[in-house]
């Protein structure tokens, strides 16, 4: 299994920080930036081997790889996703599914959260598609929502699901088993050509509708961020102290 990190995005509401920067390498932490954060986790749960996904401003990442390899003890590999700035990150997973077939502990570059989430996944191995959910934190309207079935499998992934009617947010960390490296890739290219907009988890919805299995591994009590924002990258830097 390797590990696989999203970090394509422009991250247009932290300008002017992100003019040239893409925002996973915001630091959060003295130097540490978000994608130090993702990167030591990886290496935490045992991963030797990371895929970095870039796209905007991807010659401030290219440059660091010599670095973040010797700090970590990683081999990095980058797949540049030359639509980043037009397409949504749909299109950024699907660009590295040759990499699915090898097992894939996939966060997003732009969340900040404890290794705990990992070896949460880790622990729960056995699904072909295992989501990280915060079920404990009150939600919101912009959360990444999910519905569960009775089984505890995914009906429903979205922003746009009803607060209430949610079983958790869905935090951007997933496990991809090696034998959903075909229906993932499938469901990811049916997405992104019908609206190049979506997002991946877009990408979830379809591999459910097309009669895939996508399961949750509740995290606990866990301080975390998704940056977004100005705001959030406030919130991150008091959470990346604690990782």
């Amino acid at each position: 299994m390797i590990g696989m990190v999203l970090a394509a995005g422009a991250g247009r509401r932290l300008q002017p920080l992100t003019d040239g920067l893409p925002k996973t390498l915001l630091p959060v932490d003295g130097e540490r930036t978000i994608l130090d954060i993702a990167l030591g986790n990886m290496r935490h749960v045992g991963m030797d081997d990371v895929v970095v996904v870039t796209g905007f401003a991807a010659e401030r990442i290219e440059e660091r790889v010599p670095d973040l390899q010797r700090r970590y003890g990683l081999k990095l590999h980058t797949v540049f996703n030359d639509r980043a700035e037009e397409w949504n990150n749909a299109y950024s997973l699907w660009m590295a599914r040759d990499f699915f077939s090898e097992g894939v502990l996939l966060a997003n570059g732009d969340t900040v959260h404890p290794a705990s989430v990992e070896e949460s996944l880790l622990a729960a191995r056995g699904p072909d598609i295992l989501l990280a959910v915060d079920d404990v934190k009150q939600l919101g309207e912009e959360e990444m929502k999910v519905i569960l079935d009775a089984d505890g499998t995914v009906r429903r992934i979205n922003k746009a699901i009803d607060p209430p009617s949610a079983a958790g947010e869905y935090i951007g960390v997933t496990l991809i088993e090696p034998v959903a490296a075909t229906p993932l890739a499938a469901a990811l290219e049916t997405t992104w050509s019908r609206d190049p907009s979506l997002y991946y988890e877009d990408g979830y919805q379809q591999l459910v509708e097309s009669g895939g299995k996508v399961h949750v591994a509740p995290i606990g009590k866990v301080d975390w961020v998704e940056v977004d924002n100005h705001d959030d990258l406030a919130i991150a830097r008091e959470v990346a102290c604690r990782c």
